[in-house]
C-alpha cells in the first residue's frame, strides 16, 4: 500500500534488498485494491503474489535417522488442519505427510490458521499405506491414535524415530492404518468422557508427548 511506504519503511527496505537477491518485484498499489485480492484485514498493507506451491511425492523424502514424521488422515476442516500443523511444527516435527486431495486449494485459510506453520512444514503426498510401509523401511515406529487397544500416549514408548497418524474428526484412521501400527496409543481423560477431542487438540497432546520423550 503506497500510502503506508513510510510508516512500514524498514520491512519495505528488507523485502526490497530481498527482491534484488531473489529476482521478485516490488509494487505500490492502493489500498483498494490490495483489499480486493486478500481476505481479512490484517495484511498491514503487505501481500505477496505468489504462485501455486509443488507439494513432492514421498519417494522425494529422505528421511532423518532420528526424525519425527506426522500424519493426520481424514481431517476435513481447513481450519483445523492449520490449527494442527502450527502444533506440529512449534513441538519440533519434521515433516508433514498429506493424502492426496487438494489441500491447497485452502492454502490461504491453512497458512492463517497456522500462523505461517505450513509454509515452515516440509509436505510430501503419499497415499496412507504406502507411507506406513515407507517409514517402517527405514526403521520407524508407526504410532497410531485409538480408543480400542490402546494404551496412554503417557505409558507408551515415544522415543524416536516415530511416525504419529492422527485421524479426523468424522472417520478416524482407516481400519488398514490401524493393523499396520505398531503402537495405539490414546488419551487419557480427567473424568468419564465419551467424546473425543478434535483432531487438533489430539495432535497437540501426542505431538508434545513426544517432544517430552525426546528431550535431551
Amino acid at each position: 500500500d503506497k500510502e503506508k511506504a513510510a510508516s512500514k519503511k524498514r520491512q519495505i527496505d528488507f523485502l526490497t534488498h530481498r527482491s534484488r537477491e531473489m529476482g521478485f518485484s516490488i509494487e505500490y498499489t492502493t489500498a483498494a485494491e490490495i483489499e480486493e485480492m486478500t481476505t481479512g484485514n490484517s495484511h498491514g498493507g503487505i501481500i505477496a503474489t505468489c504462485s501455486d506451491r509443488e507439494i513432492p511425492g514421498l519417494s522425494e523424502l529422505s528421511p532423518k535417522e532420528n526424525g519425527f514424521y506426522v500424519m493426520i488422515d481424514g481431517i476435513e476442516d481447513p481450519y483445523n488442519f492449520g490449527y494442527a500443523l502450527r502444533t506440529i511444527y512449534a513441538a519440533g516435527a519434521d515433516g508433514i505427510i498429506l493424502t492426496p486431495r487438494n489441500w491447497m486449494a485452502a492454502a490461504g485459510v491453512v497458512c492463517r490458521s497456522s500462523a505461517g506453520a505450513s509454509e515452515l512444514l516440509p509436505l510430501y503426498i503419499s497415499e496412507s499405506d504406502e507411507s506406513c510401509d515407507f517409514f517402517k523401511k527405514y526403521g520407524y515406529k508407526v504410532v497410531c491414535a485409538g480408543i480400542r487397544d490402546s494404551v496412554s500416549a503417557f505409558d507408551a514408548d515415544l522415543k524416536k524415530p516415530v511416525f504419529l497418524i492422527v485421524g479426523g474428526e468424522k472417520r478416524g484412521i482407516s481400519r488398514s492404518l490401524i493393523e499396520m501400527a505398531d503402537t495405539l496409543i490414546k488419551i487419557p481423560y480427567g473424568r468419564e468422557f465419551k467424546a473425543s477431542l478434535s483432531a487438533a487438540s489430539a495432535t497437540t497432546m501426542f505431538a508434545y508427548e513426544i517432544m517430552r520423550q525426546n528431550k535431551k
